[in-house]
């Protein structure tokens, strides 16, 4: 099960209290305080493991304590700290406070790491407190309240090349033709349910696609699959937006209601290159609407390229662009 958003709590372990005691030795009837103070509470740490895909072990638990401090002891012992408590999350994980909405991190690289609440210091021991006017004291600083907050966890998957499209116009078929990614291909809508990652290699260089499920109108505001993943879209670096002009909807249309979707979720994703993509030109009737729909979009100015992610058509002249654009080349020299 792929699951990208959760909400846990966690709680930093208190700090051990400091020890009330005094040194009693055989020949020494009026030892001094020897209290020893309280160890620091453990704190609760996140950590992006680059091995990890899904959110999916803090669905079923989500309550998280770290370990507190032991309390002092005589003889000056101080008690022992806690334990941290390490929790691992994919990496591409955002992490946001869930009472302000506050960004806490975003753990973009491997091994990242974030203190997202931390231990309660120890209290001291009485040891601390003897002055010459006060040789005996009786108390001892309590430990410190370790932190304890509401976390929302964000999963954006990395990639550098977002597939998106309206449902069943071969986004998953595309992905399965240029990788060894296998998503669950059907000839009928929302078929992909989740985001799938697929590696693809030209010479000696690769680049990471992620097949976005089918956006539809009303996406931003969770029609169809839509603000479940469009998140999703955030940190690719390159659009292939795939349209379908085998039935009788209007391709064009489509495009657009997506575009618009786009801007509404965030406007700063309109802002990303963007390679138009009419897949399907092994069909006859799509053949035959191939070029309108090509001046089309050259009218408009936008890259245009025709396929057919069943029999690769047109496919290794699209991936030698990709990979040209994802170098930062402009696109007026991407061939």
């Amino acid at each position: 099960m792929f699951v990208d958003e959760v909400e846990i709590w966690v709680k930093a372990g208190d700090g051990g209290n400091g020890c009330v005691s005094f040194r009693r030795e055989k020949y020494v009837p009026k030892g001094g305080p020897d209290g020893g103070d309280g160890g620091k509470g453990g704190d609760v740490i996140l950590e992006a493991d680059p091995h990890l895909r899904t959110l999916l072990d803090y669905k079923y638990k989500s309550n998280y304590r770290a370990q507190n401090g032991e309390h002092g002891k005589g003889k000056r012992q101080h008690g022992k700290d806690g334990e941290d408590l390490l929790l691992k999350v994919p990496v591409g994980t955002v992490v946001k406070d869930a009472d302000t909405g506050a960004l806490i991190a975003d753990l973009c690289e491997p091994y990242q790491r974030v203190v997202v609440a931390r231990g309660g210091r120890g209290g001291r021991g009485n040891a601390h407190f003897a002055t010459p006017t006060r040789q005996a004291p009786r108390f001892a600083e309590p430990g410190q309240k370790g932190e304890e907050r509401r976390l929302r966890l964000e999963l954006k998957v990395l990639a550098d090349v977002g597939i998106i499209g309206y449902p069943n116009v071969g986004k998953s078929t595309f992905l399965s033709r240029i990788s060894r990614a296998r998503p669950k291909i059907a000839p009928y809508p929302f078929t992909t349910l989740v985001p799938e990652l697929g590696v693809v290699r030209l010479g000696e260089e690769e680049l990471v696609f992620a097949d976005i499920p089918g956006l539809i109108e009303g996406a931003h505001k969770g029609a169809g699959l839509g603000s479940q993943f469009l998140r999703h879209v955030e940190r690719t670096k390159l659009l292939l937006h795939i349209i379908d002009a085998s039935d009788q909807g209007d391709p064009l249309k489509r495009y657009e209601q997506i575009r618009q979707e786009l801007g509404l979720y965030d406007p700063k994703l309109l802002e990303k290159p963007e390679l138009v993509v009419l897949n399907k030109i092994d069909l006859p009737e799509v053949k035959e609407r191939m070029e309108g729909i090509k001046e089309e979009f050259e009218r408009r100015r936008k890259p245009f390229f025709a396929i057919s992610a069943l029999t690769g058509e047109g496919v290794e002249e699209l991936l030698k662009t990709v990979f040209r654009l994802s170098k930062g080349k402009p696109w007026a020299n991407a061939n």
